[in-house]
């Protein structure tokens, strides 16, 4: 099993990290805007994904949740602008 730590760009341009280890139903949760969707998520009309990693252990793809989010706006832009 595999874990994806995404990066989720919103309608109001702002940035959504998280991880999962199914990305296709995550996204498809995020979408539904139900109550297991991301509570940050619901108000805005769209969201895209703008990243992802792939990690083999949960423990990994939390450390790098964490540290991604540990990085300011434009940190997270350039991450995503130079690997897309």
């Amino acid at each position: 099993m595999s874990f994806t730590v995404y990066i989720l760009r919103t309608s109001a341009n702002t940035l959504y990290i998280g991880q999962t280890n199914n990305l296709e139903k995550r996204l498809q949760t995020h979408t539904s805007k139900k109550k297991t969707s991301a509570k940050y998520l619901r108000p805005f009309t769209s969201v895209e994904l703008v990243y992802t990693e792939i990690y083999t252990t949960r423990s990994e793809a939390l450390k790098r949740e964490y540290a991604l989010k540990q990085l300011t706006k434009k940190q997270k832009e350039a991450l995503i602008t130079h690997l897309i």
